[in-house]
């Protein structure tokens, strides 16, 4: 079987430096924004060494002028991009399809995708786990996937959970609690 060939572009964002590998099935990796090129490079290629700079393909273009829109905090969809997720098993896919259904500006939690799935609350550290291994984070939007009780939960790009907070409210989603039912008389 042939060794699939996977190249790979640095591009500048509104948000900062994005990485994006592909392949001749789809995208394989993304990269979120770092404040540096380099920084960027490295850390897709620490998951995909032996990817190389290449020109990219129409589509993959067509990608990076949507990941622009999006941090320019222009709605964005990116339910039609074609993956590459070779090697991810069955459920893990189930699982960023389910993802993938969640719109800009929405959220979900982790158990609420597990239900969808039909699988029982226990499923939802298998989700989780699915979301810290997403390969193409943004595209497959792991991000508006919350913890129980709309908490931010855990995110494993650079940044942690204050770039997950960040992108949602490019999204307008507001995290903060609410505002209190009564007024405080000042006293």
């Amino acid at each position: 079987m042939a060794e699939t060939t996977h190249h790979y572009l640095i591009f500048e964002t509104a948000g900062g430096f994005c990485g994006i590998a592909w392949s001749d099935a789809g995208i394989a990796r993304f990269q979120l924004p770092t404040k540096s090129a380099e920084a960027t490079e490295r850390l897709l290629l620490r998951r995909l060494p032996d990817a190389e700079p290449g020109a990219p393909t129409p589509a993959v273009l067509e990608t990076v002028a949507a990941v622009k829109r999006y941090f320019q905090g222009e709605e964005t969809d990116f339910s039609g991009v074609e993956l590459d997720l070779a090697g991810q098993d069955a459920f893990f896919r189930d699982i960023y399809a389910a993802a993938r259904r969640v719109g800009w500006g929405r959220t979900t939690t982790y158990g609420a995708l597990a239900k969808e799935l039909g699988a029982g609350p226990e499923a939802a550290r298998d989700v989780g786990q699915a979301m810290a291994k997403n390969p193409v984070a943004l595209i497959i939007p792991c991000h508006r996937v919350l913890a129980a009780g709309g908490k931010i939960g855990g995110f494993s790009a650079p940044g942690g959970s204050t770039s997950k907070a960040r992108m949602l409210e490019l999204e307008g989603v507001n995290l903060a609690p609410p505002p209190p039912a009564q007024q405080s008389l000042g006293f």
